[in-house]
C-alpha cells in the first residue's frame, strides 16, 4: 500500500473541512429551511395550532402538544424568533429557537431549544420533536401555567378581631350521569346517604341540579370534612359519584348564614388574586410536575369587617321568624357600620340583595313632609334627600354588586312618594344619618363594611344635613313608635321608627333607631308590613 505524505494528507482534510463548511454555512436568512423555520416561528407567535403543526413532520402529534400547551400557558402574547438555521448536504438543516411567554405583570418565561428541518415531497418540514417547546420534554408533555397561593389563606375576621370567614378543607360531592347505568338510582342512593346532614338535598334537587348542568357532571352538595364522618353511607360507593377534596372560604361559625358572604368571598377572593404567584411547569404523564419558572405568592393581609358575630346571629334568628321574603340589617348610629344582615330562603331564594332598589311605598312620607316643608326649591329638595342617604347608589365593598338595578332618583321635592325607589343602603344611611344629628353630628355618612375600604357615592353627594328637617323626622319617628304602627314593638328603648308598605302585596319596610344601632327590614308579599314588625319585634327580644 502507497503511502501518502503528510502534505498530501494536510491538504486532503484542509478540503474536506472547507467542503463541509461551506455546506454547513449554505442555509442562509433567506434559503428555504430557514424560511420553513421562521414560518414555524410565525405561528408560534400566532398561537395557531394548526398552521404550526402542518409545518411539521407529524401534524396529529404536534396539534396535541401544542394545543394543550397553548391552552395550559393561556399567554397573552407568545414570541418565538429563529436565531439560527444550519444547512446540511445529506437534506436536512438545524436552527435554534427562541420563544418568550408573557403575561400581565411583567411575567414571562423564555426558553431557548433546538430543532431540525427535513426536505419532504411536500417541503421543507420542522421535524416535530415536543423538546422544541422545553428541552428534554419527552412525548406526551406539555408546559402549563399554574397559579401559587401562598399559605395560610387570608381570614375575614369580625369586629373583635375573631375568624368570621376562614379557608378551609371541603368535600364537593359530584355526580356525573355519564358514569352510571341507572342514574335515578344513583340520585336516591345520593340523597339517602346526604339525609342526616343535608337533608334538604333531596332526589328532587339533585335531579333539578343535573338538568340545570345539561346532563353533565354536577356539584350536588359541598360538606366539610366532620359532616362526611355522620353519612349514611360512602358517597363514592355510589355509582356515577365522586369526592373532590379542595379548599373554600366558608362561615367559621356554622350557625351563620349571611347574603353578606357573597361580597365578602368575592373581596377575599381578589386578594388572593393580588397576591397570588405563578409557576410554569412542565407536565408528562406518570411523572410530577416539573418546575421550570415562577414566583411564590405573598401571604394576603386578613380582611378586617365591621361585623359583629352575635348581632349576626341575633339577625338570623329574626330573619326566620316569618315565612315570606324578610332580609334584615344593622348598622351602627354613629358610623354607619354594617353590623350585619340575614334573610331567610323565601328571601335569599329570589335574590334580594342590599344595594338593589325595592319601591319605598309610604315608609318615607315623614321624610318627604319634612323636606317639603323647608325646602323651597327643586335644587333644595334633592341636595336635603342626598345628604340624608336618599336616591343615591352606594357601592361598599365587600357587599354583592347588583345587576344594573339603579337606586331612586330625585325629581322634585313634592313628587308622589310611592313612585320612589331605595335600597336596604339608602334606609341604613337616612337612619344613621338621623342618629348622628341628634347625637349632635352634622354630616351624614355612607355605610362601608370592610375597614380602610371606603364606600364609593354616585348619583349625588352625602353632607351637612338641614336640622329643622332632620329634627321634623325624628319627630314622625318617635310618634310612630309611641303611638303609631310600631307601637307594640317592646324591648327598643328610645325607639324612633319609619313604617310603610308599597301597598297589599307590599313590600314592607321598617327603619328603627334604638340602643346605638339603626335596624332595616325589607319584606315581600302580602301583609309585607306586618311582617316587617314581626321580624322587628323579634330581634329586639333578641337582643
Amino acid at each position: 500500500m502507497r503511502l501518502l505524505s503528510w502534505r498530501s494528507v494536510m491538504v486532503l482534510c484542509l478540503s474536506a473541512v472547507l467542503t463541509l463548511a461551506l455546506v454547513a454555512c449554505g442555509g442562509g436568512e433567506t434559503s428555504a429551511p430557514a424560511k420553513a423555520a421562521q414560518a414555524f416561528a410565525r405561528a408560534m407567535s400566532g398561537q395557531d395550532v394548526a398552521a404550526a403543526s402542518d409545518l411539521t413532520t407529524s401534524p396529529s402529534q404536534a396539534a396535541e402538544t401544542l394545543g394543550e400547551t397553548f391552552a395550559g400557558m393561556h399567554a397573552r402574547t407568545v414570541d418565538a424568533q429563529v436565531l439560527d438555521t444550519v444547512e446540511y448536504s445529506d437534506g436536512t438543516a438545524s436552527f435554534v429557537l427562541r420563544t418568550r411567554w408573557s403575561w400581565p405583570d411583567d411575567r414571562e418565561f423564555t426558553t431557548k431549544t433546538n430543532g431540525s428541518i427535513r426536505r419532504l415531497e411536500s417541503g421543507w418540514r420542522v421535524q416535530w420533536d415536543p423538546a422544541l417547546l422545553n428541552t428534554g420534554m419527552p412525548v406526551g408533555g406539555r408546559l402549563q401555567l399554574i397559579r401559587t397561593d401562598a399559605t395560610p389563606a387570608p381570614t375575614v375576621r369580625s369586629a373583635s378581631g375573631k375568624a368570621f370567614m376562614q379557608m378551609q378543607p371541603v368535600n364537593e360531592i359530584m355526580i356525573n350521569p355519564a358514569a352510571t347505568r341507572n342514574l335515578q338510582r344513583s340520585v336516591n342512593a345520593l340523597a339517602a346517604a346526604l339525609k342526616p346532614i343535608a337533608p334538604l338535598i333531596t332526589a328532587k334537587v339533585i335531579n333539578d341540579k343535573i338538568a340545570d348542568a345539561n346532563g353533565g357532571q354536577t356539584l350536588a352538595v359541598t360538606l366539610r370534612d366532620p359532616d362526611m364522618k355522620v353519612l349514611a353511607a360512602d358517597p363514592e360507593r355510589i355509582a356515577g359519584v365522586t369526592v373532590v377534596k379542595t379548599g373554600m372560604l366558608v362561615m367559621s361559625d356554622r350557625r351563620i348564614s349571611t347574603p353578606l358572604a357573597t361580597g365578602l368571598t368575592n373581596y377575599w377572593q381578589a386578594v388572593r388574586d393580588a397576591t397570588a404567584g405563578w409557576q410554569v411547569q412542565q407536565a408528562a404523564p406518570g411523572e410530577a410536575p416539573q418546575r421550570l419558572a415562577g414566583e411564590q405568592g405573598r401571604p394576603g393581609p386578613d380582611i378586617m369587617t365591621t361585623v359583629n358575630q352575635q348581632e349576626q346571629l341575633a339577625l338570623g334568628d329574626a330573619a326566620v321568624e316569618v315565612a315570606q321574603p324578610a332580609t334584615i340589617m344593622s348598622f351602627d348610629a354613629k358610623s354607619g357600620a354594617i353590623l350585619g344582615m340575614a334573610q331567610n330562603s323565601a328571601a335569599g331564594d329570589k335574590r334580594i340583595l342590599a344595594d338593589v332598589a325595592y319601591p319605598a311605598g309610604s315608609t318615607l312620607d315623614p321624610v318627604f313632609d319634612a323636606i317639603d316643608k323647608n325646602a323651597k326649591t327643586k335644587d333644595a329638595a334633592t341636595g336635603q334627600m342626598q345628604h340624608l342617604g336618599l336616591g343615591l347608589t352606594f357601592a361598599v365593598p365587600g357587599v354583592a354588586a347588583p345587576e344594573g338595578e339603579p337606586s331612586g332618583s330625585i325629581q322634585a321635592a313634592s313628587f308622589r312618594p310611592q313612585n320612589f325607589t331605595a335600597t336596604m343602603l339608602n334606609m341604613g344611611a337616612l337612619g344613621v344619618a338621623v342618629a348622628r344629628s341628634l347625637d349632635g353630628g352634622s354630616d351624614s355618612v355612607a355605610p362601608y363594611l370592610i375597614k380602610g375600604s371606603p364606600t364609593k357615592v354616585t348619583g349625588g353627594k352625602l353632607g351637612a344635613m338641614n336640622d329643622q328637617t332632620v329634627r321634623r323626622i325624628a319627630a314622625a319617628m318617635a310618634t310612630t313608635a309611641r303611638s303609631g304602627d310600631a307601637s307594640d314593638i317592646s324591648g327598643a328603648p328610645g325607639l324612633r321608627a319609619l313604617v310603610g308598605t308599597n301597598g297589599p302585596e307590599g313590600p314592607g319596610w321598617f327603619v328603627g333607631i334604638s340602643g346605638g344601632k339603626v335596624l332595616v327590614v325589607y319584606c315581600e308579599d302580602a301583609r309585607s308590613g306586618t311582617a316587617a314588625l314581626q321580624v322587628a319585634q323579634k330581634y329586639y327580644r333578641l337582643t
